[in-house]
């Protein structure tokens, strides 16, 4: 089918995060600024587990997927958002905005249950550190991954699929940076609510089943941690948990606001602040929390600088 099937509307105009032209450019400086640091942190931290052997844990290739995730995800929001500060119409047609919905969505719902995954890893790591190795295998792991994925991909196809049935026929101005599901669901000139029901349906699962999985594993964590005697060893076992709470916290706490509400109450403007958060600056964060805070990576890194200072 074309998209004249769909829409009498074959492009839309970004409104981006501001009108003012005073403010294109400082705004063009910071986020190229931030998705550079996106970039280097998350490809840095892939590359750093990939050559470092004693990184090569289920915990470890975890981060290695949630970092590809927020690579991803930030590439396929910021560089689009970086050209419309700089251009007079800051235009994408209805094909390229479907195609930037879908693949945001794919990696913003895996991100989701990836840390779910992660918080299960350090329950297991803690509580059960005798069973670590067999319960978290290899195979097992990559089954985790995989399905966390096919998760992303089913349900960003049952949205862009309710999306693809949405008449646009009375505007074509989006109030946002990026093609996300309420602003352009503000333009429809036909019934959005089967829309609006799958998107609460699949976000409060989306979001709320994670945050259920992350809450109840720490429960089991903090419990545990509670009966280690020895005060080296509750650190340490705090330690391996903080970072993985600070970016569960700055996800989860931004996605929430912008999803599970509905759009007739939530605020377009609010929103994109809201939503800067979760596509621009936790994938920029996540790789600096993970390394700052976290000594295994600091030795790595410090291998690899010291290998490469000999040569």
């Amino acid at each position: 089918m074309t998209v004249r099937n769909h829409s009498t509307v074959i492009e839309f105009i970004l409104v981006g995060l501001t009108e003012e032209p005073e403010h294109q450019l400082p705004l063009f400086l910071l986020f190229l600024g931030i998705y550079v640091v996106t970039v280097v942190g998350n490809l840095g931290m892939i590359t750093l587990i990939g050559f470092s052997s004693h990184l090569h844990t289920p915990m470890y290739y975890f981060l290695s997927s949630l970092s590809f995730i927020d690579f991803c995800q930030s590439s396929i929001i910021t560089p689009k958002m970086l050209i419309n500060f700089v251009t007079v119409r800051n235009i994408i047609s209805y094909p390229a905005c479907m195609t930037q919905l879908y693949f945001f969505l794919v990696f913003v719902i895996s991100e989701c249950h990836m840390l779910a995954v992660m918080a299960y890893d350090r329950y297991i790591a803690i509580c059960n550190p005798l069973l670590y190795n067999v319960t978290m295998s290899n195979q097992i792991c990559s089954w985790m991954v995989f399905g966390v994925y096919i998760m992303g991909l089913t349900d960003a196809t049952a949205h862009t699929g309710c999306m693809l049935r949405v008449l646009f026929c009375k505007a074509d101005i989006i109030n946002h940076y990026f093609c996300d599901l309420f602003p352009l669901l503000e333009l429809s000139c036909s019934s959005t609510y089967i829309n609006e029901v799958v998107v609460l349906c699949f976000s409060a699962f989306n979001i709320l089943t994670p945050t259920l999985a992350i809450l109840g594993s720490y429960v089991f964590i903090i419990a545990s941690i509670l009966r280690i005697r020895s005060t080296e060893g509750r650190s340490k076992a705090f330690s391996t948990c903080s970072s993985h709470i600070s970016a569960v916290a700055l996800f989860f706490g931004s996605a929430t606001f912008m999803y599970l509400q509905p759009s007739s109450v939530s605020s377009m403007d609010q929103g994109k602040v809201s939503s800067v958060f979760y596509t621009i600056i936790v994938p920029m964060l996540n790789p600096l929390i993970y390394s700052l805070r976290n000594k295994d990576v600091k030795v790595a890194l410090n291998k690899i600088l010291e290998k490469r200072c000999f040569l």
